[in-house]
Parts: C-alpha cells; sequence; structure tokens
C-alpha cells in the first residue's frame, strides 16, 4: 500500500474513532467499526514488516473484513479476529502497536521468522489473548516484568530469541493462568525469581539453555506446582545439590537437568516420582553410588546418568525397569559385570556404557533385546568373544572398542546388512579374517577395525560398500595388495591402512576417492612409483606415505591439490624434484628425510633425477655447413663440452644463489627479533605514561555520550563514568587500554570496561561511533560481546562481556599449587573454540576482521571454560594502521607475532591470526611460555617443538601435568600447530580450515579419529 493511501486511510480511521466517542450509534455501526479495527490494524501491522515471499498480499485494506485473509482466523459468532497464524513465513521487521486493535485476539503465532527489537507487550497483547508463540525470532533486550501477567494467557512461547539480563522478581506476581512457559535458548542469566512458585496451574516449565546459576532458589517452594509434569532447567550454570522439593512432584513425569554443575551424591528417593519416564542427570559432577531407589521408577523409558563422577558396581536391578527405551550410563566410574537380566529390556532401544571400568563378558542375553537400534560398549576391560546373536539384530550402530575381546568378528545376518551404519571393534585382541559378508552392509558408512590381529588379507568385497565414508584399518596385521576397487562407490573419505603388511603397488584407480581428504598407508610395504591419479584427489588434505619402498619421482601434477595441509613421504626410495605448488615446497626435513634423492635444500646428499641427458646440439652447425663434416664435428664435440660446463656453473651458481638468501633471511628475522625485544621496554614505559597522564586529566571531562546496542536506557553512571574507572575495580590491563569490571545498572549487570589509551585512537566520535558499531555486530558464541561505548575527546570506554574465569594466561601459567592444571579435554575445547571465533572474524565480514594479537591474555574463558576471544579488531580503532605501528602495539605478544609483521613488504592478512593461534596451540599443549629466557640462551617454543619432532620425540614436550591425554589427539595437534607457525604465509592454511582439521581430530562422524 502506498504511503499517502496508508496515510489516508489512518485519518479515516481516526476521524471514525471520534465519531463514534461523540456520538451515540446503532449496534450495526458498532459492528462496522470493529470490523475495520480488524483491518486498520493488521494493515498497519502489516506496513511495519518486511514480506520478501510475498505471503501477506491477500491482505487489502479495502477490504470490510480480514476474515478471508490467508492466515487469519475468526470467531464465526461475532466475526472478529480470534488468531493470527503467521509461523516460518520468513517475515522481518519490528510489531507495532497495530495489534492492540484485535481485541478479541486469543491466538498469536509468529514463530520461526525475523522478528526483532524488544518485548513490549502493550504495544502487542489484547487482553484476550490465551497462546502466544514468538519462539525462534530474533527479540532481544530484557523480559518486561508485566509479561507474564495478565489474567487469560495460557502459553507462552518464547524460545530461540537473544532475550537477555536477569528475570524480574515481579515477573510472576500474578500468575495463575499459564500451563505452558518456555524461555528456552536464550541469553537469560541470574537466579530464577522465588515467585515462579505461584504459577500453581503450570504443566509444563522450559527455562534449558540459558546462563541461570546458583541453585535454583524457587525450588523450595517448587512442591507448590504440585501440576507440573514437564520441569527443563537443563543446559544452565545451576550448582549446589538437587532440591529435595523436586521429589514431592508427584505428577512429574520429565525431569531435565543435564549440562549444569550439580554436584554431592544423586537424590536418595528419586524413586517418590512413580510416573517419571524421562530422567536425565548427565554432564554434571554427581558422585557416589546409583541409588536403588531407582528400580521403582516403573514408567521409566529415559535415563541418562553419562558424563558424571558415578562410582560403584553396575546396577543388578536395572532389569526391574522393563519399560526402558534409553540407558546411558557412559562416563562415569563404574565397576563390576554386566548380569545376564539386561536381556529382560525387550523395548530397549539405546545402550551406551562406555568410558566405565566394567569387565567380564558381553552378556550373550542382550541378543533378546530384539528392539536395540545402538550398542556402545566403549573403553572398558570386556573379554571374551562378540556376541553372535548381537549381529543378528536389526541395529545401526555397535562399538565394542578399546576393550580386551577376542575370538573372531561375526557374520552378521540379513538384518544388519540392511540397518548397519557404523561398526567399531578397534584396540581389541580379536584375529581370523575380515568376513567377506561385510560388503554386504548397504548403509555402512564407518568401519574401524584397526589395532587388532586379523592376519588376513583386505577383501576384494570392501569395494562394494555403497556409502562407506571411513574405512580405518591400521595395524591389523593385514596382507596383501590394496585392492584396486577400494573406492568403487567414490564416497571414501578417510582411508587409514598405516600400520600393516601390505605390498605391491598403491592401485592408480585410488584416483576414482573423489571423497577422499585423508589417506594415510605409511608403515606398509609398498613399491612403485606414486601414481599419478593421486592428482584427481582435489579434496585432500592429509597425505602419509612414510615408510614404505615407494620409488620414482613425486607426480608433479600433484602441484594441483590445493587443499593439501599435511604431507609425509618420508623413508621411502623417492627421488628428484619436489613439486612446485601446494605445499611441497614448505615441508619440514622430517616430511621428506630417508629418501634416495630428493631435491631439496633441507636435505643433505645427492640430488637425483630419472631424466635422460640432453640432446646436444652444434649451435653454429648450420652457419659453417662448407667447412667441411670433420670440422663440423669437432665444433659439435667442442660445443658439447661448452655447454655441459656451462650448465654446471648455472646449477652451482642457483645453489649458491639460495643459500646466500636463506643465510640472509635468517640473520635479518634474528635482528628483528632483537630489535623488538628493545623496543618492548620502551613501548611499555610509553603506554604507562599514557595512562597516567589520561588519568590526570580525568577531572576536566567534557560531557560524555554512552552508547549501549542493547538497551534503549542507559546507566545511572553516565554523568560520571570516571566512577567505575579505579583501581579498586580494575581486573587486567593489555596493549589497548586498562580493563574493569562493573556493574551497571539497578539490576548489578556485570560487564567489562577497557579504558583505551587515547594515543593513537580515532578522535572523531562518528568515526569512532562506526568502527565501534561494526566490532558490535561480531556475535558468536566464542567472542567476547561488545555491549557499548562511552565516548569524549579524552576518554574512551568500551563496554563488553564479563568473563567469570579470567585469562587463559591465568589458567595456564600463573596457576597456583592448589588449583587443579586444566584438563586435556578442556584444553581441547578451548583450541577449537578459538579457532572457531577466528573463523567466524575471518570469513564473516568483509573486509575480514584480523585480531593481530592472538595469545593467552585475550582468550578469556567463561564460567565453563569456553574460549571467548577479546580485543578482537581494535586495530580499527587506531588512526594509522602501519605495520610498524601494529608492530610496536603488540610486542607484547613477543614470539605470537608473525614474522611477514615484521617485514615491510609482506601483505598483512588473516595468515598473522594463523601464526599466532598455532603458537597458541603449542603452549596449551607444552604449559611453557612462547618465549623462554635461560642465563645462556632464548627457546623459541615453536623451534624447540619442531626439532623434537624431527628427532621423533615430540611428544616428550607434552606438558607434564596432564597425567592422562589421548596420544592420537596431541599429536595431529601438535603437528597442526606446526602447519600454523610456517615461516611461510601461503602455506598456512585457513582458520576454516583448522576448524574442520580439528573436528577431524575429535569427532569424525560417528567417532573420532587419528588424522595425522
Amino acid at each position: 500500500m502506498a504511503p499517502l493511501q496508508l496515510l489516508l486511510y489512518l485519518l479515516a480511521a481516526v476521524s471514525m474513532a471520534f465519531s463514534i466517542h461523540g456520538t451515540v450509534a446503532s449496534n450495526e455501526e458498532d459492528a462496522s467499526v470493529q470490523l475495520n479495527d480488524d483491518v486498520l490494524g493488521l494493515i498497519v501491522f502489516k506496513s511495519g514488516l518486511h514480506d520478501p515471499f510475498s505471503n501477506l498480499d491477500s491482505w487489502n485494506q479495502d477490504d470490510n473484513s480480514p476474515c478471508s485473509w490467508k492466515y487469519i482466523e475468526c470467531n464465526p459468532l461475532t466475526g472478529r479476529v480470534s488468531g493470527v497464524y503467521l509461523d516460518g513465513l520468513g517475515l522481518s521487521g519490528k510489531i507495532g502497536r497495530g495489534l492492540q486493535k484485535l481485541q478479541q485476539l486469543k491466538v498469536l503465532s509468529l514463530s520461526n521468522n525475523n522478528f526483532s527489537g524488544g518485548i513490549t507487550p502493550e504495544h502487542f497483547l489484547s487482553s484476550s489473548l490465551e497462546f502466544l508463540n514468538l519462539s525462534r525470532n530474533s527479540f532481544s533486550g530484557p523480559l518486561p516484568s508485566s509479561f507474564v501477567n495478565m489474567g487469560s494467557i495460557r502459553s507462552i512461547d518464547l524460545s530461540g530469541n537473544s532475550l537477555s539480563g536477569q528475570l524480574p522478581d515481579e515477573l510472576f506476581q500474578d500468575c495463575s493462568s499459564p500451563r505452558f512457559l518456555s524461555l528456552a535458548g536464550n541469553l537469560l542469566d541470574g537466579p530464577i525469581p522465588r515467585s515462579l512458585t505461584r504459577c500453581h496451574f503450570l504443566n509444563s516449565l522450559n527455562l534449558s539453555n540459558n546462563r541461570f546459576s546458583g541453585n535454583p532458589d524457587f525450588v523450595s517452594g517448587i512442591y507448590l506446582l504440585q501440576g507440573i509434569r514437564t520441569l527443563d532447567l537443563s543446559h544452565n550454570a545451576f550448582s549446589g545439590s538437587v532440591p529435595e522439593g523436586i521429589l514431592a512432584l508427584h505428577n512429574l513425569k520429565e525431569l531435565l537437568l543435564q549440562g549444569n554443575q550439580f554436584e554431592g551424591p544423586l537424590p536418595v528417593d528419586i524413586g517418590m516420582c512413580p510416573h517419571l519416564n524421562t530422567l536425565d542427570f548427565s554432564n554434571n559432577l554427581f558422585t557416589g553410588a546409583i541409588p536403588d531407589s531407582v528400580q521403582r521408577l516403573n514408567s521409566l523409558a529415559f535415563l541418562s546418568l553419562s558424563n558424571n563422577r558415578l562410582m560403584g558396581d553396575f546396577p543388578p536391578w536395572i532389569a526391574n525397569l522393563s519399560n526402558l527405551v534409553y540407558l546411558d550410563f557412559s562416563k562415569n566410574d563404574l565397576t563390576g559385570n554386566l548380569p545376564a537380566s539386561l536381556g529382560n529390556l525387550r523395548t530397549l532401544n539405546y545402550l551406551s556404557l562406555s568410558h566405565n571400568r566394567l569387565t567380564g563378558d558381553i552378556p550373550m542375553s542382550l541378543g533378546y533385546c530384539t528392539q536395540l537400534s545402538v550398542i556402545r560398549m566403549k573403553d572398558n576391560t570386556f573379554n571374551g568373544s562378540i556376541p553372535t546373536h548381537l549381529f543378528d539384530l536389526a541395529l545401526e550402530e555397535i562399538d565394542f572398542s578399546h576393550n580386551e575381546l577376542t575370538g573372531s568378528i561375526p557374520s552378521g545376518s540379513a538384518r544388519l546388512f540392511e540397518s548397519l551404519c557404523s561398526l567399531d571393534l578397534s584396540r581389541n585382541n580379536l584375529t581370523g579374517s575380515i568376513p567377506a559378508e561385510m560388503g554386504l552392509f548397504a548403509n555402512l558408512g564407518y568401519l574401524n577395525l584397526s589395532w587388532n590381529n586379523l592376519q588376513s588379507r583386505m577383501p576384494p568385497e570392501l569395494g562394494l560398500f555403497q556409502n562407506l565414508s571411513v574405512l580405518d584399518l591400521r595395524n591389523s596385521a593385514l596382507f596383501g595388495s590394496i585392492p584396486g576397487d577400494i573406492c568403487e562407490s567414490g564416497s571414501l573419505a578417510i582411508l587409514q591402512l598405516d600400520g600393516n603388511s601390505l605390498t605391491g603397488a598403491i592401485p592408480e584407480e585410488i584416483g576414482n576417492c573423489s571423497s577422499l581428504y585423508l589417506l594415510s598407508l605409511s608403515h606398509n610395504n609398498l613399491s612403485g612409483p606414486i601414481p599419478e591419479s593421486i592428482s584427481n584427489l582435489r579434496k585432500l588434505k592429509i597425505l602419509k606415505l612414510e615408510f614404505n619402498e615407494l620409488s620414482g619421482e613425486i607426480p608433479q601434477e600433484v602441484e594441483k591439490l590445493e587443499n593439501l595441509l599435511a604431507v609425509n613421504i618420508s623413508f621411502n626410495r623417492l627421488i628428484g624434484r619436489l613439486p612446485a605448488g601446494s605445499i611441497f615446497q614448505s615441508l619440514d626435513q622430517s616430511a621428506l628425510q630417508g629418501n634416495l634423492g630428493i631435491c631439496s635444500p633441507l636435505l643433505k646428499g645427492p640430488c637425483k633425477m630419472n631424466v635422460p641427458k640432453p640432446l646436444v646440439l652444434d649451435p653454429n652447425a648450420y652457419g659453417h655447413q662448407m667447412d667441411g663434416h670433420r670440422q663440423s664435428n669437432e665444433s659439435s664435440s667442442s660445443k658439447s663440452t661448452s655447454f655441459h660446463r656451462h650448465t654446471f656453473l648455472s646449477v652451482s651458481a642457483i645453489v649458491a644463489i639460495s643459500a646466500a638468501i636463506i643465510i640472509a633471511f635468517g640473520v635479518i628475522t634474528i635482528s628483528l627479533v632483537n630489535v623488538s625485544v628493545r623496543r618492548k621496554l620502551a613501548f611499555v614505559d610509553n603506554t604507562l605514561e599514557s595512562m597516567c597522564s589520561s588519568s590526570s586529566r580525568s577531572t576536566s571531562l567534557t560531557t560524555g555520550k554512552l552508547i549501549l546496542f542493547d538497551s534503549r536506557s542507559s546507566p545511572e553512571w553516565i554523568s560520571n563514568p570516571e566512577s567505575l574507572v579505579n583501581k579498586a575495580a580494575e581486573i587486567g590491563e593489555g596493549v589497548f587500554g586498562t580493563v574493569y569490571k562493573a556493574s551497571l545498572g539497578a539490576q548489578g549487570r556485570i560487564v567489562a570496561i577497557k579504558k583505551l589509551v587515547t594515543s593513537n585512537i580515532l578522535q572523531h566520535p562518528e568515526d569512532f561511533d562506526r568502527q565501534v558499531r561494526m566490532l558490535g555486530k561480531a556475535r558468536h558464541p566464542n567472542l567476547i560481546s561488545l555491549k557499548g561505548y562511552y565516548w569524549t575527546p579524552q576518554l574512551q570506554l568500551l563496554i563488553t562481556e564479563f568473563a567469570p574465569n579470567g585469562s587463559l594466561q591465568a589458567k595456564l601459567h600463573e596457576r597456583l599449587p592448589s588449583t587443579p592444571p586444566l584438563s586435556w579435554s578442556t584444553r581441547f575445547k578451548i583450541i577449537l573454540g578459538t579457532a572457531k571465533g577466528l573463523a567466524h572474524l575471518h570469513h564473516s565480514f568483509r573486509p575480514s576482521i584480523i585480531h593481530y594479537n592472538i595469545k593467552p591474555n585475550n582468550i578469556l574463558l567463561d564460567e565453563n571454560n569456553n574460549p571467548k576471544i577479546s580485543d578482537f579488531g581494535l586495530t580499527r580503532l587506531l588512526t594509522k594502521l602501519e605495520k610498524h605501528v601494529i608492530n610496536n602495539r603488540f610486542q607484547s605478544g613477543l614470539g605470537y607475532v608473525a614474522p611477514e609483521l615484521a617485514c615491510q613488504s609482506l601483505r598483512v592478512n588473516e595468515k598473522c591470526d594463523v601464526y599466532g593461534f598455532g603458537v597458541l596451540i603449542l603452549e596449551l599443549v607444552t604449559g611453557r611460555r612462547s618465549v623462554e629466557y635461560g642465563e645462556d640462551n632464548v627457546v623459541i617454543l615453536s623451534d624447540h617443538v619442531r626439532i623434537l619432532l624431527e628427532q621423533g620425540n615430540v611428544l616428550d614436550c607434552v606438558d607434564p601435568t596432564l597425567l592422562d591425554y589421548p596420544e592420537d589427539q596431541v599429536l595431529p595437534v601438535l603437528k597442526l600447530a606446526l602447519v600454523c607457525t610456517s615461516q611461510i604465509p601461503s602455506t598456512r592454511p585457513s582458520m576454516a580450515d583448522v576448524v574442520q582439521i580439528l573436528q577431524v581430530i575429535m569427532t569424525p562422524v560417528p567417532q573420532r579419529m587419528e588424522v595425522f
């Protein structure tokens, strides 16, 4: 509708409204006005929306009634609008006041769109509303205290938005009507108000996936919620023990507390909830034994206690829960044998007991669990043979890895051939051949038989797999040749055959593996050349061929593999030049050594080429044909000798020049490092001087401007911002300024405030505002979110999210002896999260946001030790972004600064961050600082680890406080770090590639695998 038409329509409606209030109209006229009110309200509501798919075209302002419009429902008796259903239409915009006109609206459902702005009930909620669904939109800001206090509302769903802040204490003061309330998947924090117990008729409460913390205070009166059937508090930061009030809820059917920090023993009287069918206490800190009272929960269908610290024997009474469908006790410390009575669980579909200390045989009776789909018993000490009856079921996933099982691999049945998607029998003591029937598994996507003693040939039937993406047969005593049709399906992504006794050539058909990104054939007896068809593997990222008997030259066509990140061809019989492109020109000595004649300046020894001698021609022969045949021959011989002599001198000259360049480059690099060290002290002095002078000027501040991106109101300290900036609240200091902890607003919202060093900072308010707002749009779970800023010419403050667990620097290098060291799982989580945050900065913005200063001080940790990158993009606030300015700024990150930042001729890009990230990995794995100064020497961490890797002792550098760590994760992570810290920027991977490699190292679907 044209703006002029809409304006005239609104004026007419207003005029009509005044005439109604000023005169007494008939019933028919009243009905007409009401109908026009519904049309007017919906048209005004539509005018504030963006409708990219024209779903609301049927909404016409000329209609007398909206009851024929799409997505509108009317009351047949009154003709008034009673329901608006706009779910999943791709709409965006803010909700205005138009919906106020719908005085008889009962249902408003706007889910799965992109509506934004704050929630203001008085703008769009009528007193008659009963069902409200605003889920999966982009609403933000706090939840108003008047929101739930509506007499008619029965169902409220605000899940999947960006609502933030604490819930007001008075939110549930008048909460007599709601039956359903979901605030899941927002950014809400703080405690849950005690007034929630006033919602006497509540049937379902979902507060999951927020940031609520503390012990749930409201639970002390939760017994008042006698009608509640579903209580979901999962994935928050609740702590303490499980409140006893929960056990008094006799109507409770679903209790979900997973993903918190509850501790202590499980409630002894949990069996007092007789109707409970879903119980999930996983991913907490519970200790002790599993209470026997659980066996009284006869209706229980879902039971998960995984990833806690539970101890004691496996409960023999578990078979009494005859309705169980899902049972997960994984990642605890349970002991003992499995009872034969497990076979009585005839409805069981999912069974996971992985990562415990269970022993004995796997009960044969499990074959009676005919509904079983997934069985996981990884990392226990089960012995005996695999029950053959299990392979007669229609299982989708089998994981018996990391046990002590013996015997052969069962052949399987027709039901299993159709259903099985994942089979992991690795790291056992299995013997015998690989069953030929395995080729009949039509849907198998993951097969891992590694680290067994099969002593058989690779069956040619392996090529029959149509959906296989991961094949791992490492260290399984296989012999014979690699089947040529192993990639017949073309779906294989990971192929690992290391550590066997395979012979013959790498089949030319390997080029058919078009989806392959990891090929590992090392430690075999393979011979012959590397096939040229490998150059067809355009997705290949990792190639391992070391310790074989491969010969000839590396095909130059391999340079087409632009995605290669890691290659090892050491200890073969290869000769000749390395391919010009890809990663080959930056390979370490450890990846090349042990060959006959690879041509590389990194290797000592002769360089051999498989090329024929050149044909020598006399260049003067055609100019002197009349001198006779003998003279021509003598001239030809002379010129030939001269040609060889000049060729030899040219090669020598090239080698000498190359060596001189390398030496000169090394000298320049060392000199620059020394200069950087000398500049460091001067930089710190200048920074302190700048800060002191800034503080001295604080008394003459002009009136500033406070901007908060997620709030319409300014805190009360706007008139006196310097009251927050004081030494008592100081929590840290960086190259851009000092950081303070502060509380904003009446609700005491905790934030971090960075007082910027004013030197070289943008002084024009519009420029500063534009750059800061751009940084404020960088929202990611692994980035510290920017909340707003305060600006005057003399003082600039950035307001950011507060990370309660401090910096990685403090956790890693400044840890008190009484504080436990970071576990490997936590370190890997920090590595992966930091990589994801950097990848978001590099690949989600144009131009990319480059950090320039990745180091432990700038990696902050939330309450769950999830990493959050701080100080990103602050170089955008500098008046000059020159390399020497950046270099001077970041000398505090010595050891993290990429070498190209010291070279004026190189283009600075995202690869600077990749270098710093690689050093960060090394610090996390080794526990050492990036640069360590001794009495007589300086140890550069990346060089130290690289030397240990070349010597084959790289695991010696792992942090000694890591008493338990998986070598098959640590080793590839270290190698990835060395690739990231390559001296040549172009050979470093992108952060998107780094994230992908880390995910492969951690959990390639459906299991984690070694990638290097």
